[in-house]
């Protein structure tokens, strides 16, 4: 279990995250098409996992653009932004925002990534969404970098997350 705030207020995840050095745990997300994402299809590239409560929240939102900025500046790496919003959101706010640089799925079908990954909120306003978190997997599925961000008000460090995925 993670203990991390929102907005000063102690909140915990039902799990801690894939330690660096560990095999990324498989996955299957709905993306925005309805059609399905699985981890094997990611398998040989390098993957940024931007894992976030909700797209209607700015600091999630600013999080979504700026990966989608790093992805269109050669980042070397796939962006997935993951959530619980329903693939429908996730479609209607990347069409606004004109994000189309990154795989945007959902986790609204069942909590096994949650599971997985150690990202669901258990108590708490956001009780039930994930945690702000970023994973980067390498090529051979190897997770290089974690951070569980502290503070659901604050963006994940994304210096690091250019560093782990150049590095």
């Amino acid at each position: 279990m993670a203990t991390i705030t929102l907005k000063g207020n102690e909140i915990h995840t039902q799990g801690e995250l894939p330690k660096v050095g560990s095999d990324a745990p498989l996955f299957t997300l709905v993306k925005s098409d309805l059609s399905l994402l699985s981890a094997s299809e990611l398998k040989g590239k390098k993957v940024v996992l931007n894992i976030f409560p909700s797209l209607d929240t700015g600091v999630c939102a600013a999080s979504v653009r700026q990966f989608n900025k790093m992805a269109g500046e050669d980042l070397g790496a796939v962006v997935v932004n993951i959530s619980k919003d329903l693939p429908f959101a996730h479609k209607r706010f990347c069409d606004s925002e004109g994000i189309d640089n990154v795989i945007n799925v959902s986790d609204f079908r069942d909590s096994n990534f949650a599971d997985a990954y150690g990202t669901l909120i258990v108590d708490g306003p956001l009780a039930g969404l994930h945690s702000r978190a970023v994973v980067v997997v390498d090529e051979e599925g190897n997770v290089i970098y974690t951070e569980q961000v502290p503070e659901i008000t604050q963006e994940p460090d994304y210096e690091a997350v250019l560093q782990a995925v150049k590095g």
